[in-house]
């Protein structure tokens, strides 16, 4: 009983080094780099994209208590854009030079 105990255990001590060494070289592999590269630069775009929307939603939540700030000390209300965006003033237009 006691061999056949231990013929188990080394068959499956087998079977997982082999599977495990079969999934290590398919890793080394160069389609195997090229895909654990394309996963990292995916999951590094999520990240920086996810930390874009938290530095505009900040950016908005910041705007919007310095508008509510300057309407409390001054009495005036504050220009709101009616897309969410910056207004955009136009510049004044340059003087030409006189040509010689």
């Amino acid at each position: 009983m006691k061999r056949l105990f231990w013929l188990g255990v080394g068959v499956a001590a087998g079977v997982a080094a082999t599977r495990k060494a079969g999934r290590t070289v398919r890793q080394a592999t160069p389609a195997g780099l090229a895909s654990n590269l394309g996963d990292a630069v995916q999951e590094l775009a999520g990240a920086i994209g996810s930390f874009g929307a938290d530095i505009r939603a900040g950016m908005t939540e910041r705007e919007q208590e310095l508008r509510d700030m300057v309407e409390q000390r001054s009495g005036v209300p504050a220009a709101r854009p009616s897309d969410g965006r910056h207004a955009v003033r136009p510049r004044p237009a340059r003087a030409r030079r006189a040509e010689s």
